[in-house]
């Protein structure tokens, strides 16, 4: 009897096999929006590096040396941005998809678009900076976030950007007069 398919793709890879840097990047490419890890509405590249669900954390895997060597260089790669995106969880978007990010960004707590990046300090700690949204964008990425409509950015981002992220939009209570 076959086994059911799962819901996410994980590129081809299955057990045993080795994911590349470049099959990586094809998979971020692909999705568009990933999780490095973390669970959520979108595809997790640690279990794409791997080629099936971890249960527990990643670096407890018997690969984790792999996946920590891939999700380096993917998180180094001028084309993904690092950001808290999807549930404020590490979130590797692919550059295709920046221009649909620009344009949903009122969508979006300013926080969750904010650029990640982690400095190692001489002293052997890890430091994490965010910049700003309106730090990291390139000038070409904003005006190509202009030129298209928010129905064709929900649409490119994929299901999981068209809830709306309660915490985005702050309501002000209206007072009663007395």
């Amino acid at each position: 009897m076959p086994r059911p398919k799962r819901s996410v793709d994980l590129s081809g890879s299955t057990p045993g096999t080795s994911m590349t840097v470049d099959k990586a990047m094809a998979f971020v490419r692909e999705h568009g929006v990933v999780l490095a890890s973390g669970k959520g509405a979108v595809p997790r590249l640690t279990e794409a590096i791997v080629g099936e669900p971890i249960k527990g954390s990643w670096w407890a895997h018997p690969r984790s040396h792999q996946i920590f060597a891939i999700l380096q260089a993917v998180t180094d790669s001028k084309e993904i941005l690092v950001c808290r995106l999807v549930d404020g969880k590490i979130t590797l978007a692919h550059r295709r998809l920046w221009p649909a990010l620009v344009r949903m960004a009122g969508r979006f707590r300013p926080d969750r678009l904010a650029q990640v990046r982690e400095q190692h300090l001489p002293s052997g700690r890890h430091a994490t900076e965010l910049v700003p949204f309106s730090k990291w964008v390139p000038a070409e990425v904003r005006t190509d976030g202009k030129d298209i409509s928010e129905q064709q950015a929900l649409a490119a981002l994929g299901p999981w950007a068209s809830v709306r992220d309660p915490s985005s939009s702050k309501t002000r209570r209206k007072r009663r007069a007395a």
